[in-house]
């Protein structure tokens, strides 16, 4: 679950790091308001949406004044942004954050991300702060320092202190050491998966302050944190994934023309990789797990048309823990309910197989049964682009 740069803040300043001064508007008429809170200018309005590079689309601007701040807040509020993790369609903007200007003397980077590779979470640092920190990796990857956290003993103070030095902060590095140390306790409360702040300023009179913050949870943990599930906004997520969520299931929208319908999250990558052998692409990742009812893939299959780039549905199923019957009453129910316009094409095998495919040859449904995996994919392909 991913939350805004504000929210970030405001729970990374409740662990002891240091933000600045600033208030989250729905309107541009609580903006002046909320600048003389501030105080004088300048000010920073920032758009809030889940998503980085907003500067560069028109999301960042300095007002002078609380007249301007308020200009640019009505101009963001409503905007669909685009940046390059929105992708060209954007997302619109209900929301910006009012925040006191400061003078910067650097920029820097900070963040605990998890470390596949290790096996734990991991402190990264860098002094190139203020831009993204795949293309630091990518052409300097020498400016990034790293610090693993290792379980049962966590981040020692020696690797915060060491972490100070090679960001260049000896003046600061009692200051650092702090932040270091509560950035890695907030990850670490609050179930994160990762918690980043980009860029950490060292601002002109000496302070060491997150310029901006982002932070995602672990879904599976938010049942210890239902303070932080009501952070969720929805608004920002796409809606046939919200609607997958409430039933249970694993869905996230690509943006192909192939949609998959399968149990296990091995087997649906195995099965979009080979509709693009095929040929063609997923609209779709969708896991209806291994003990899905009827009536949850009901729901899923019913999810998977509601996207309008569908133009043909693969139903691969392996029946282990899953029942092939049960499968195929659910897309029979979903398809019956629905008037699928669609082709379908299916791949049954393991449990109750043979009583899966009677259920779909004598539904009465244009379903097509394929051999195999390949056969399915490439007759699924083929039915996409108006083949027989």
């Amino acid at each position: 679950m991913k939350i805004h740069e504000y929210q970030a803040k405001a729970i990374l300043k409740q662990f002891g790091v240091k933000v600045p001064k600033g208030e989250v508007c729905f309107s541009a008429k609580e903006a002046p308001a909320i600048a003389s809170r501030l105080g004088a200018g300048p000010y920073v309005v920032k758009a809030q949406i889940h998503a980085g590079g907003r500067g560069k689309g028109g999301g960042v601007k300095i007002a002078k004044s609380a007249a301007e701040a308020e200009s640019f807040a009505a101009q963001m509020l409503g905007m669909t942004l685009v940046t390059a993790q929105t992708g060209s369609e954007g997302k619109r903007v209900r929301r910006v954050l009012l925040e006191e200007g400061l003078q910067i003397a650097t920029e820097l980077y900070l963040g605990v991300v998890l470390d596949r590779s290790q096996g734990m979470p991991v402190v990264m640092a860098s002094s190139e702060g203020g831009v993204e920190i795949e293309e630091v990796a990518r052409r300097s990857p020498e400016k990034i320092l790293r610090a693993p956290i290792r379980p049962g003993f966590g981040l020692q103070p020696f690797q915060a202190r060491n972490l100070a030095y090679g960001l260049g902060l000896g003046a600061q590095a009692d200051q650092a050491q702090k932040l270091v140390t509560a950035l890695v306790r907030a990850f670490a409360d609050c179930d994160a998966s990762m918690a980043e702040i980009n860029p950490l300023i060292v601002t002109r009179d000496g302070q060491l302050m997150a310029l901006d913050a982002k932070m995602s949870f672990d879904d599976n943990a938010l049942y210890r944190h239902p303070n932080l599930r009501e952070l969720r906004d929805l608004d920002e997520e796409e809606p046939l994934e919200v609607e997958a969520s409430r039933f249970g299931l694993n869905y996230i929208k690509l943006h192909g023309e192939v949609g998959c319908m399968v149990n296990g999250a091995g087997l649906a990558m195995a099965t979009m990789d080979l509709i693009q052998l095929a040929g063609g692409a997923p609209a779709n990742f969708l896991d209806v797990g291994g003990g899905a009812s009827t009536e949850q893939v009901s729901n899923a299959f019913r999810i998977l048309l509601s996207d309008p780039s569908v133009k043909a549905v693969l139903i691969n199923i392996f029946g282990g823990i899953m029942r092939c019957d049960v499968v195929a009453e659910g897309v029979v129910a979903a398809a019956s309910r629905m008037g699928v316009k669609v082709p379908v094409v299916v791949r049954l095998e393991g449990t109750n197989v043979e009583e899966g495919r009677r259920i779909l040859l004598d539904s009465g449904l244009n379903f097509s049964v394929a051999a195999g995996m390949l056969d399915a994919a490439r007759k699924v392909v083929a039915l996409s682009q108006g083949g027989a």
